[in-house]
């Protein structure tokens, strides 16, 4: 038991003994390591928050928008297209195993209310709104049925505009203008922060008032919307309801076989997905920026271990002198690095650890640490110590004693 932390005794009491040269060697890795652990939390925080608000609206959910010319492919001919309010209606009655429909329609007006103004998203929506979107009112009632169908003038803002116009005042029964038309505030929404379907910045208004304020008709005399939700019965349903959407589109809007639909039905599995997708791939990113870090920390490891092997010439002769064997002494610098860069590697996760969990204590950023992090970071500092350190130990290990011996 005892041969087997010899070689251990001894990287701990070389490291401990030039403590300066140490700490030195290691600051690249406690760089490196430290930043790989804060930019990878960062990302994976921000994949988690964007996961948990998509998952919010629940997978049953599905989106119709219209295709326009920016998102046709390239190569192929633009296509412009767009939806109605008779369209909604349509999947309504056509289509099976469906909870709710939602069009909406919105615009960027300036909202006034006293001598404070700001430029909001209007939002025109009907009551299932409320439920496809899972929007929550902390104050006051949601657009209801007769406030719709009698083209009320009530609104619903977000925490964003009641702070703004309101500042600490409660908004509910005050008014605001829209262009030329004045609203009663019926209620507030529930803040959602930076989230998939936010509207902390939004004004809710019927949808019949909004096309009556900035009425929008096809060349059909039909009433444009910017997109519909639709919510399917439950999650099994989604994809059955995605192709009966798609047809009945495709009917409407008289688009030939094979021809390009002018608008996209797409589902919050597919957003979600998409999105993961994309931000894995951006965590990796910078990862991988972080560790040019860890790249540099490995040279100036080899550097002093190099020089690290110069100093102890005379004892690398000695024991060889005395028996050892040249892997002995290989895995004994080996160990040396090794041992370095796994301390820069412990020192770097707590600061790492500690600087992401300011960040999350903030609000400005979630920044989460998973273990899958925690064993990557660990794991690369070691092997910097081997893949640094092998160079120096195999050069000690061919060292010749006589010459090593002589050395001063």
């Amino acid at each position: 038991m005892t041969n087997i932390f010899d070689p251990l005794s001894t990287a701990w009491t070389t490291m401990v003994t030039h403590k300066l040269r140490s700490i030195l060697t290691i600051l690249g890795v406690v760089i490196g390591v430290s930043c790989v652990i804060i930019l990878m939390s960062i990302g994976q925080g921000t994949q988690q928050t964007i996961t948990n608000s998509l998952n919010t609206l629940g997978p049953n959910i599905l989106y119709v928008t219209a295709e326009s010319a920016a998102q046709s492919s390239i190569g192929r001919a633009p296509v412009s297209g767009m939806l109605t309010l008779e369209d909604a209606q349509a999947i309504v009655t056509s289509i099976p195993n469906i909870n709710a429909v939602a069009p909406t329609n919105t615009i960027g007006m300036q909202v006034i209310a006293g001598n404070q103004n700001m430029t909001a998203q209007i939002t025109g929506v009907t009551p299932s709104y409320q439920l496809v979107n899972n929007v929550q009112v902390v104050g006051g009632d949601f657009i209801n049925q007769d406030q719709y169908t009698g083209f009320a003038k009530v609104a619903l803002i977000g925490p964003t505009v009641s702070t703004t116009l309101f500042g600490g005042e409660n908004p509910l029964g005050k008014t605001i203008r829209v262009g030329n038309n004045i609203f009663y505030v019926a209620g507030v929404l529930k803040s959602k922060g930076a989230s998939f379907s936010s509207t902390d910045s939004a004004v809710l208004i019927p949808l019949t008032t909004l096309q009556g304020i900035a009425s929008k008709l096809t060349t059909t005399g039909q009433h444009e919307v910017s997109s519909i939700a639709v919510q399917a019965a439950n999650k099994k349903s989604a994809s059955a309801v995605k192709s009966a959407i798609t047809s009945l589109l495709q009917y409407r809007h008289r688009i030939a076989p094979g021809a390009d639909n002018d608008f996209t039905v797409i589902s919050m599995d597919e957003i979600s997905a998409s999105i993961n997708t994309a931000l894995s791939s951006l965590t990796i990113l910078l990862g991988a920026i972080a560790g040019i870090s860890l790249l540099v920390g490995g040279i100036g490891v080899m550097n002093i271990m190099l020089v690290s092997v110069m100093e102890r010439k005379r004892e690398i002769g000695i024991r060889k002198a005395l028996g050892a064997e040249g892997s002995e002494i290989w895995g004994q610098f080996l160990l040396d690095a090794a041992l370095l860069t796994f301390t820069g590697g412990l020192i770097g996760l707590a600061i790492g650890w500690g600087i992401s969990a300011l960040i999350t204590a903030s609000g400005v950023l979630t920044a989460v640490v998973t273990l899958n992090t925690v064993l990557l970071a660990v794991g690369v500092s070691v092997g910097i110590g081997l893949l640094f350190g092998f160079l120096p130990a195999f050069q000690g290990s061919r060292l010749d004693p006589i010459q090593a011996l002589r050395s001063e």
